[in-house]
């Protein structure tokens, strides 16, 4: 592995850079959009089963809030249904900002995770430009015939750069698609949650 860095030439550190935050930003992804951290299965069934004879103390809605990032939407919607003078509006408001905040938490790390994806093949693309002069300027004119070891040298700088560029770039793109559906889908699956929980809160308030 030394040996194909060493026959790359430095242009392939930017690359080895971008593949190893991107290996980061995956395992933290993959980690933090776990379905049980963001959308558990039963979370919205065992909310509606403790409101539904009251709102629940101040306590299990705090412990609501750390369960998920659905717990986070609904308990914000229970906060607001417990303040005095609220109404049907307020209680939306307040989970829709609830939401928008988790949305934008889940989508964090996606765009660097995008940005490497769009520049490791611009990156191999500079290094086999860097390899294509370094081959014509051991073979220009005027120079004391050819020297095949920079030429063997500019080949390599090329050929190497050209397919970590692209090593680094697929999967990353790869994984971008997966975590930016996987994100959406959360999303609707919070959505849909809330207004359940919406309608089951202001039916609770008429009682």
């Amino acid at each position: 592995m030394f040996s194909i860095i060493q026959a790359a030439g430095w242009p392939i550190w930017p690359l080895i850079a971008c593949s190893v935050v991107a290996l980061a930003l995956v395992i933290e992804r993959m980690i933090s959009l776990q379905r049980a951290r963001v959308v558990p299965p039963q979370l919205l069934e065992e909310a509606l089963a403790v409101s539904s004879r009251g709102l629940p103390p101040p306590d299990v809605v705090e412990q609501l809030a750390q369960n998920s990032a659905l717990g986070e939407v609904l308990a914000s919607g229970l906060r607001a249904a417990g303040q005095r003078g609220a109404d049907s509006q307020d209680l939306q408001a307040a989970m829709e900002g609830a939401g928008r905040e988790v949305a934008h938490r889940l989508e964090r790390y996606l765009s660097a995770l995008a940005t490497i994806a769009s520049a490791a093949p611009l990156l191999g693309l500079l290094g086999t430009v860097i390899g294509l002069i370094e081959i014509f300027g051991s073979q220009a004119p005027g120079s004391t015939g050819s020297n095949p070891a920079q030429l063997a040298q500019g080949i390599s700088i090329a050929l190497y750069n050209t397919a970590f560029g692209l090593i680094v770039a697929i999967p990353a793109l790869i994984f971008w698609r997966l975590f930016r559906a996987r994100v959406d889908g959360y999303v609707l699956a919070m959505e849909l949650a809330a207004e359940r929980f919406a309608r089951h809160l202001a039916q609770l308030r008429q009682r």
